[in-house]
């Protein structure tokens, strides 16, 4: 250090300059990286779509008839992929996907089955809701039809069952909608196996359809005929008569299919006169034939033309065995299920009929559930009909 007697006159001592930063190798690096980051940054923002891949939304594309139904976007396993044949084109799109599926029924390694649910019938949650390609809009009301391609409200609508060959019984409860007691009992009494009819004269029968399709019931809708006796012996509103003509018989039809949807078929109510009158019957007949539904003959005429007829114009049918309640006692109801019963083990199959009395509802729920036990499988009334369509 310099004392101050060897410096110049007037100079004082230079302050120090502060050591420059050394900027290393890694520093710039870091600070290159630093601006990239943030023009990338602004690139995305400003770009007009984000990376992100839109969600695929299948759809499901039925064979026949060409109608979709978009789904929700759902995981898809691994396993079950190789099912789906893709026939759209994957050009990259604006919002969700579809993808066209073609589905084809096929079993995974992991057990996962991807079908056409229009090949089967209607699922438990939404059972209750009727299928829109199933309705022609008439001045009625809604009336089942024949979808375009070709599918029937009897398939639609039907329970499924076991397919088995074994013993099998179908019991019928009708009346449904005239008790609201007397319904609601019924519903949640019997089995989802047991099917259910519902007179067309009954209260607040949309209702009760829902509730009873949410449980598992087949239902039918019973059609008032014109028995012997008549009007002394009254079926009730619109009755279809030998002496009205046709379109009047029609039109009464026509009234009590509209009551409810979600049906696979019609059963007689009464209808000893009008069911042996070959005239008044055909029209009926190939009305149901048209719409897709079976023909139920309760049994109680042996001289009903509706067997003939229905193999005439192909419509599925069935013939009841028995009416199980013509005595209102739990121990002849039971009498009658113990011959629905052996009838079953010695044809394969049998139908009983009956009314939704409170005895008849006791007796018959205890009942099934005892015949399950002995090998008995209680099935839908559309398991048992014979069908000209399925061969």
């Amino acid at each position: 250090m310099k004392k101050d007697i060897d410096r110049p006159l007037g100079q004082g001592e230079r302050p120090k300059r502060a050591p420059r930063p050394r900027v290393t190798g890694g520093g710039f690096l870091l600070a290159l990286f630093c601006i990239v980051a943030l023009g990338a940054s602004f690139a995305i923002a400003l770009r007009p779509r984000p990376f992100r891949v839109p969600p695929a939304v299948a759809v499901a594309k039925s064979a026949a008839s060409g109608n979709e139904t978009a789904a929700k976007p759902a995981a898809v396993s691994h396993a079950a992929a190789p099912s789906m044949r893709s026939t759209a084109p994957m050009a990259e799109t604006v919002g969700p996907k579809i993808i066209h599926v073609t589905p084809t029924e096929q079993r995974s390694p992991s057990g996962v089955i991807v079908q056409d649910a229009s090949a089967a019938g209607q699922t438990a949650p939404f059972s209750h809701l009727p299928d829109r390609s199933l309705i022609e809009q008439s001045e009625m009301g809604p009336l089942p039809i024949r979808s375009a391609d070709g599918r029937r409200p009897m398939d639609a609508y039907a329970r499924p069952w076991s397919g088995a060959h074994g013993a099998r019984v179908a019991i019928v409860i009708g009346g449904l909608g005239l008790s609201q007691t007397g319904t609601q009992y019924a519903i949640k009494k019997l089995p989802g196996t047991i099917t259910l009819a519902f007179a067309p004269q009954g209260n607040s029968l949309d209702r009760w359809m829902q509730d009873a399709r949410r449980t598992g019931h087949e239902i039918m809708m019973q059609v008032p005929l014109e028995p012997y006796d008549y009007p002394s012996v009254n079926p009730g509103r619109n009755t279809l008569t030998v002496e009205a003509p046709p379109a009047q018989n029609l039109r009464d039809l026509h009234w009590a299919l509209s009551r409810i949807t979600n049906y696979t078929g019609v059963m007689n109510y009464m209808g000893g006169r009008f069911v042996t009158d070959e005239e008044a019957m055909t029209p009926i007949m190939q009305d149901l034939s048209r719409r897709g539904l079976l023909y139920l003959d309760d049994g109680t005429s042996a001289r009903s033309v509706a067997p003939e007829l229905a193999l005439k114009d192909g419509i599925p049918f069935a013939v009841g065995d028995t009416t199980i309640d013509t005595v209102r006692d739990p121990g002849e109801i039971m009498k009658k299920l113990d011959q629905l019963e052996a009838t079953a083990r010695a044809k394969g199959f049998a139908v009983g009929t009956g009314s939704a009395f409170e005895v008849t509802v006791d007796t018959v729920a205890s009942w099934a559930n005892e015949a399950v036990k002995r090998g008995i499988e209680i099935v839908p009334i559309s398991a048992v009909v014979s069908d000209p369509e399925r061969g």
